[in-house]
């Protein structure tokens, strides 16, 4: 066995799992991309995966796989760079057990990530949020639990995986409504409730009924639901509201566009980017800056502050000789 399979599992034990205890999330991740590489390199070197050396994993080589993805496999930038930053945390870790191979190393790690046009992210405006709640079924128990997701989807602006792993236990719908859960960097945040989403998660959990440590939007066989089942659930209830709202076609609904819409309304309601950010559990401030560039009422505004082109230039003048007398103090 060559010192590249030891130093790879002693990455995901020791590395990720142990030191810098990251997610399932972001371990399956890591994951993928490296068995989507090494399955690559055999291809290329003729060696099988165990017998592959951190020297057979050469700038070269790890350049063609980034083209292989994209070309090939079809994927957009985004999703290269992040197959990139796996490899960089796997070459940075190897780093400090092969000094022998160094100078390789350090190649690999100066490959930059690709540049790519960032589009307007999409949100949705209070209309097309109210269709997309009522369309859920609520004569049902799958449309009422789908309806108390979506609300609390689009009020909290949770993530995907936060909105999966609540449990009965992190909603409190005493004074101080909140929903309680662990985010990204196994931060921990509490997200304030509205009034109507608090009337709707209390007859939602009246009904689910269950301990603390159960799930709050459970499958019909009591689990967790997976983040697929969540996109499969969004995905059907946004197709349904298409039919009434013909804003909605031109509009592809995710979970992350509810985390979308959430933010926005914060920011038209005049809330700080601070505040938004603290809301949304985003570390850094620039990271709001996305919703500024969206806003366009926003926008307007700042442009109907502005003197228009063909005013006349001039000086103040104050109407009346107090005024005159304090201008000048």
């Amino acid at each position: 066995m060559s010192s590249l399979a030891p130093t790879l599992q002693a990455f995901f034990t020791d590395r990720l799992a142990g030191q810098r205890q990251v997610s399932g999330h972001t371990i399956a991740a890591y994951r993928d991309t490296l068995k989507l590489l090494l399955v690559f390199a055999a291809r290329q070197t003729g060696k099988t995966p165990s017998e592959l050396d951190v020297a057979d994993l050469d700038a070269p080589l790890i350049g063609t796989f980034l083209h292989h993805l994209q070309v090939e496999r079809g994927n957009s930038a985004r999703t290269r760079n992040a197959r990139l930053a796996a490899i960089h945390s796997l070459f940075r870790y190897a780093a400090l057990h092969h000094p022998e191979h160094a100078a390789s190393i350090q190649r690999v790690l100066a490959i930059p990530p690709s540049r790519f046009d960032r589009a307007l992210l999409t949100y949705l405006t209070d209309t097309e949020i109210d269709e997309l709640l009522a369309a859920p079924d609520q004569s049902t128990w799958t449309g009422r639990r789908d309806h108390a997701l979506l609300r609390l989807a689009c009020q909290t602006g949770l993530r995907a995986s936060e909105l999966t792993a609540l449990m009965l236990g992190d909603v409190h719908l005493g004074t101080g409504a909140h929903v309680s859960c662990v985010g990204k960097g196994r931060k921990q945040r509490i997200t304030p409730l509205s009034a109507d989403t608090v009337q709707v998660l209390a007859a939602w959990i009246a009904e689910r009924g269950g301990q603390p440590g159960d799930p709050l939007f459970p499958t019909r066989r009591g689990t967790a639901m997976s983040r697929d089942a969540l996109q499969r659930l969004v995905a059907k209830h946004a197709d349904t509201a298409t039919r009434s709202c013909e804003t909605l076609r031109e509009k592809k609904i995710t979970p992350h566009v509810m985390r979308h819409s959430a933010a926005m309304a914060l920011l038209q309601a005049g809330a700080d980017a601070a505040v938004i950010a603290l809301w949304l559990g985003h570390t850094n401030l620039s990271t709001v800056q996305v919703y500024l560039h969206a806003d366009m009422a926003l926008k307007e505004k700042a442009l109907a502050r502005t003197a228009p082109r063909d005013a006349p230039p001039g000086r103040y003048q104050p109407t009346d000789a107090v005024l005159a007398f304090l201008d000048g103090l």
